[in-house]
């Protein structure tokens, strides 16, 4: 059975990747690989059908919990961008030079994925690449060190990255310990690239507008028929309760214990109420493109299915225990938790990291390794940052892949060496900061 689930996941792997060569859409081989890892494994396996559909059901609702973050926080960024909000950051962006803006864009997104997190700060940074950058070229080699800053920030910070909240909650880790300890070799894992990446980058870059980077400015245009004024107060209004609705999720999900999902929902409605109100006197053309229900038909639907496939085919493994007995099987074989910590962290470029860091904290014992022990914090980093080696080895990867239509093979071409040695230099720094 498990030769049969592996062989569906990778030839499903390699329909992704080979997405262009073969002219079909990421979505539908995730979506099939998904439904027939499963469908193998009830069929294969020894178990009564209805201990596989709780499984099922207790994936099925982990992966939903994600996609329906994915959706509000998305729609969210899709209002502000109704509302020309971005405008607030880009129009303080007054340069065209590449390298200038890639140190911009890879510093902002470093931090503001510690206070939110990384898969939200992917969303947001690629809508505001967009109103910056016109040729989609220039533009992805941009969105690639975001995803390196993305899940570099994310991974000293309990609540930037979703296994290091893991940890966090599990009691490995404490929220200050990790902060101290991470804060450097994360930084050095997006600044080793960053710098390089300075040197490969030359020239200025024109943004959509032409000469001004801010190119958005009222009336909106969202038809040709169809002008929209937006005064100033409702833009700033909506960014700033926007953004309010983003960063109140962390600390929701700290008071009330429930999943990021919740908080995130929660916000997009009372934003809904709001964008509601302060257009409710507008007819029903003018305020359905700045409206929730306008912007709901622009989010993304085949990414939101391409991440659904993907992660239902990585449940699969994980409900077959597959992924534990690769843990397992490392422990014994290799036996050096920090050489296992660090293959757990590039094996997170293959597979979910949420998993592979799941199977780590059932394997070794809060007894033998407690709270705040050099195994949990080189762990929490490997896995945060590991997943930057390949687009779809974490979720702000996976976002941005869906967002921009990124080929797989040109990450891997033009990104995925740059994250390794960013990986790798902060890596060593850990290493080098625990044996002073």
């Amino acid at each position: 059975m498990e030769i049969i689930l592996i062989t569906i996941f990778c030839l499903g792997y390699l329909a992704i990747v080979f997405e262009h060569n073969i002219h079909v859409n990421k979505a539908a081989p995730a979506l099939v690989t998904g439904i027939l890892c499963w469908t193998f494994y009830i069929m294969l396996t020894d178990k009564p059908a209805t201990d596989v559909h709780g499984e099922l059901h207790e994936y099925i609702a982990e992966v939903a919990s994600v996609l329906f973050f994915l959706i509000g926080a998305m729609t969210i960024v899709e209002l502000i961008d109704a509302h020309e909000g971005f405008d607030v950051i880009t129009k303080r962006i007054n340069t065209h030079d590449k390298a200038k803006l890639l140190w911009i864009c890879a510093i902002l997104t470093f931090f503001l994925s510690a206070l939110l997190d990384n898969l939200t700060t992917t969303i947001v940074m690629v809508s505001i690449l967009r109103k910056l950058v016109k040729k989609r070229k220039n533009r992805l080699f941009f969105i690639g060190m975001v995803i390196i800053s993305a899940n570099a920030g994310g991974a000293w910070s309990p609540i930037g990255d979703v296994t290091t909240t893991m940890l966090w909650i599990g009691g490995q880790i404490s929220s200050k310990n990790i902060v101290s300890t991470l804060i450097l070799p994360s930084l050095v894992c997006m600044l080793v690239p960053l710098i390089i990446s300075t040197f490969l980058i030359k020239g200025d870059f024109e943004s959509p507008g032409g000469d001004q980077v801010g190119f958005h400015s009222s009336p909106i245009k969202f038809k040709p028929s169809q002008i929209i004024y937006i005064s100033k107060f409702e833009k700033r209004l909506v960014f700033l309760s926007g953004i309010a609705a983003l960063v109140f999720v962390p600390f929701f999900k700290t008071i009330t214990h429930l999943p990021p999902f919740m908080g995130i929902l929660l916000g997009l409605g009372i934003l809904w109420l709001l964008t509601e109100i302060i257009h409710k006197d507008k007819n029903d053309e003018i305020k359905n493109p700045v409206s929730v229900i306008g912007v709901l038909k622009r989010v993304d639907v085949p990414s939101v299915l391409f991440f659904f496939g993907i992660l239902v085919a990585i449940s699969s493994l994980q409900a077959t225990g597959i992924l534990k007995e690769l843990a397992i099987y490392l422990d014994q074989t290799i036996g050096d938790l920090q050489v296992i910590s660090l293959l757990l962290g590039l094996l997170s470029a293959i597979v979910d990291n949420v998993p592979l860091v799941a199977a780590s904290m059932g394997m070794y014992d809060l007894a033998e390794f407690p709270m705040d022990h050099q195994l949990w914090e080189f762990i929490a980093y490997c896995a945060g940052t590991g997943g930057s080696a390949l687009i779809i080895g974490s979720a702000s990867g996976v976002a941005a892949m869906g967002m921009e239509r990124i080929n797989f093979l040109w990450y891997v071409k033009n990104i995925s060496w740059l994250a390794l040695i960013g990986y790798i230099a902060g890596a060593l720094v850990y290493l080098l900061q625990i044996s002073l």
